[in-house]
């Protein structure tokens, strides 16, 4: 029996990256009921052991940014042999030194995991403003696999030295929205929403608002078209104090807001309430990563606008037509009224995209995982 263990942030936690990692166990299950899983997550949430609802035990064992792995190392100790250790990195989780790699190391020296592999949800180019992620990166050759989610990615490390062999690109998952068929009454009602207030087309900008989200330049954008009818639906948490300010003086622009954290089953039906989806990205210098929110976006099936940033770029491959230059509100808007006047055709275009959300739909990247660590376990 294959053992798998995660190293990762890991839901009730509030973080993209928690949420992909538990879409991603619950389609190893889907395929391999037998496999063994654990979680090594940090102690946000919990402090003791516990199985979730998939029958995946969760050990929460470090915390974040963390500078210290003997407990996790001590915990991993504990349980009954691993064969493939795979962490989630993030910045914003594993911080920019290289002690997570030096803990893998030392777990696979000490024989407590055969092998090792590393997800870079986020690759920084020289250009980035946060020096010490290429120092990690070039430490990147001391694991045995490395998974990236674009062709960005994986041509921005064979350009830092890492060893082309050990890089492995599979996107990031996608989920067919379940919601499609529900009416919009229905799907208003469970979000607690009002049906009699919406007018128009339906936009919507769901997850975490931050600052990157591009809600500012939308909201100009949006001046720009005050004769159309529609209306506009924020759905996600706050992360930045003047964005929350400017997202709670926006009733002017047609504007419901869900100001809380959304699961990812509610971000779905905020999806399949809307009629199309703004994705008005602003990249962070110098980081190329796949956006989560795009991938929720495509799996319902709906018409994309999006910036042409690095995070999007899988939206710029399939619906170019769909993408406007970041931070050009002149632009969006013109998009956006295109969009409404061509409805159908927007719908018909998107054809290529809703083909692609269909081949990477979370079972089958859990499949091409599957495939990768046993290609590793032989060798």
């Amino acid at each position: 029996m294959t053992v798998i263990g995660f190293v990762s942030r890991y839901p009730p936690v509030h973080c993209g990256i928690a949420e992909y990692t538990k879409f991603l166990v619950s389609a190893l299950r889907s395929l391999n009921p037998k496999l063994k899983l654990y979680v090594f997550s940090t102690n946000e949430a919990y402090k003791e052991s516990y199985e979730d609802e998939l029958g995946v035990k969760v050990i929460p064992c470090f915390k974040r940014f963390e500078t210290n792995y003997s407990e996790f190392l001590n915990k991993l100790a504990e349980v009954d042999g691993v064969d493939i250790l795979h962490v989630q990195h993030e910045y914003g989780i594993f911080g920019e030194d290289r002690q997570v790699i030096d803990a893998l190391l030392q777990a696979k020296e000490e024989r407590l995991v055969k092998k090792n592999v590393i997800t870079m949800h986020t690759v920084d180019h020289p250009y980035t403003e946060r020096k010490l992620t290429l120092k990690f990166q070039a430490s990147l050759n001391d694991v045995d696999a490395i998974i990236v989610h674009s062709a960005l990615q994986e041509f921005e490390l064979q350009m830092q030295n890492v060893e082309s062999s050990r890089i492995n690109r599979i996107p990031h998952g996608t989920l067919i929205n379940p919601y499609l068929r529900y009416t919009k009454g229905y799907l208003s009602k469970s979000l607690g929403l009002n049906e009699d207030e919406f007018k128009g087309i339906i936009l919507a900008i769901p997850g975490f608002l931050r600052k990157d989200k591009g809600v500012d330049v939308l909201f100009e954008a949006l001046k720009l078209i005050e004769d159309m009818k529609f209306t506009l639906i924020l759905a996600g948490e706050p992360q930045d104090k003047g964005l929350h300010e400017l997202v709670t003086r926006s009733s002017e622009y047609r504007t419901i807001l869900i100001e809380r954290y959304l699961s990812s089953d509610e971000i779905l039906r905020v999806v399949a309430l809307a009629d199309a989806i703004v994705l008005p990205y602003k990249d962070r210098k110098g980081a190329y990563a796949v956006s989560g929110i795009l991938h929720l976006s495509m799996g319902g099936l709906k018409p994309i606008i999006g910036s042409r940033t690095p995070r999007l770029i899988e939206l710029y491959q399939f619906a170019p037509d769909m993408t406007v230059p970041p931070n050009n509100p002149k632009e969006l808007a013109n998009k956006i009224r295109w969009l409404v006047d061509n409805y159908d055709y927007a719908v018909a275009y998107m054809s290529e995209l809703y083909s692609y959300a269909a081949r990477t739909q979370w079972i089958r990247m859990a499949y091409r995982h599957l495939r990768l660590y046993r290609s590793l376990l032989e060798n």
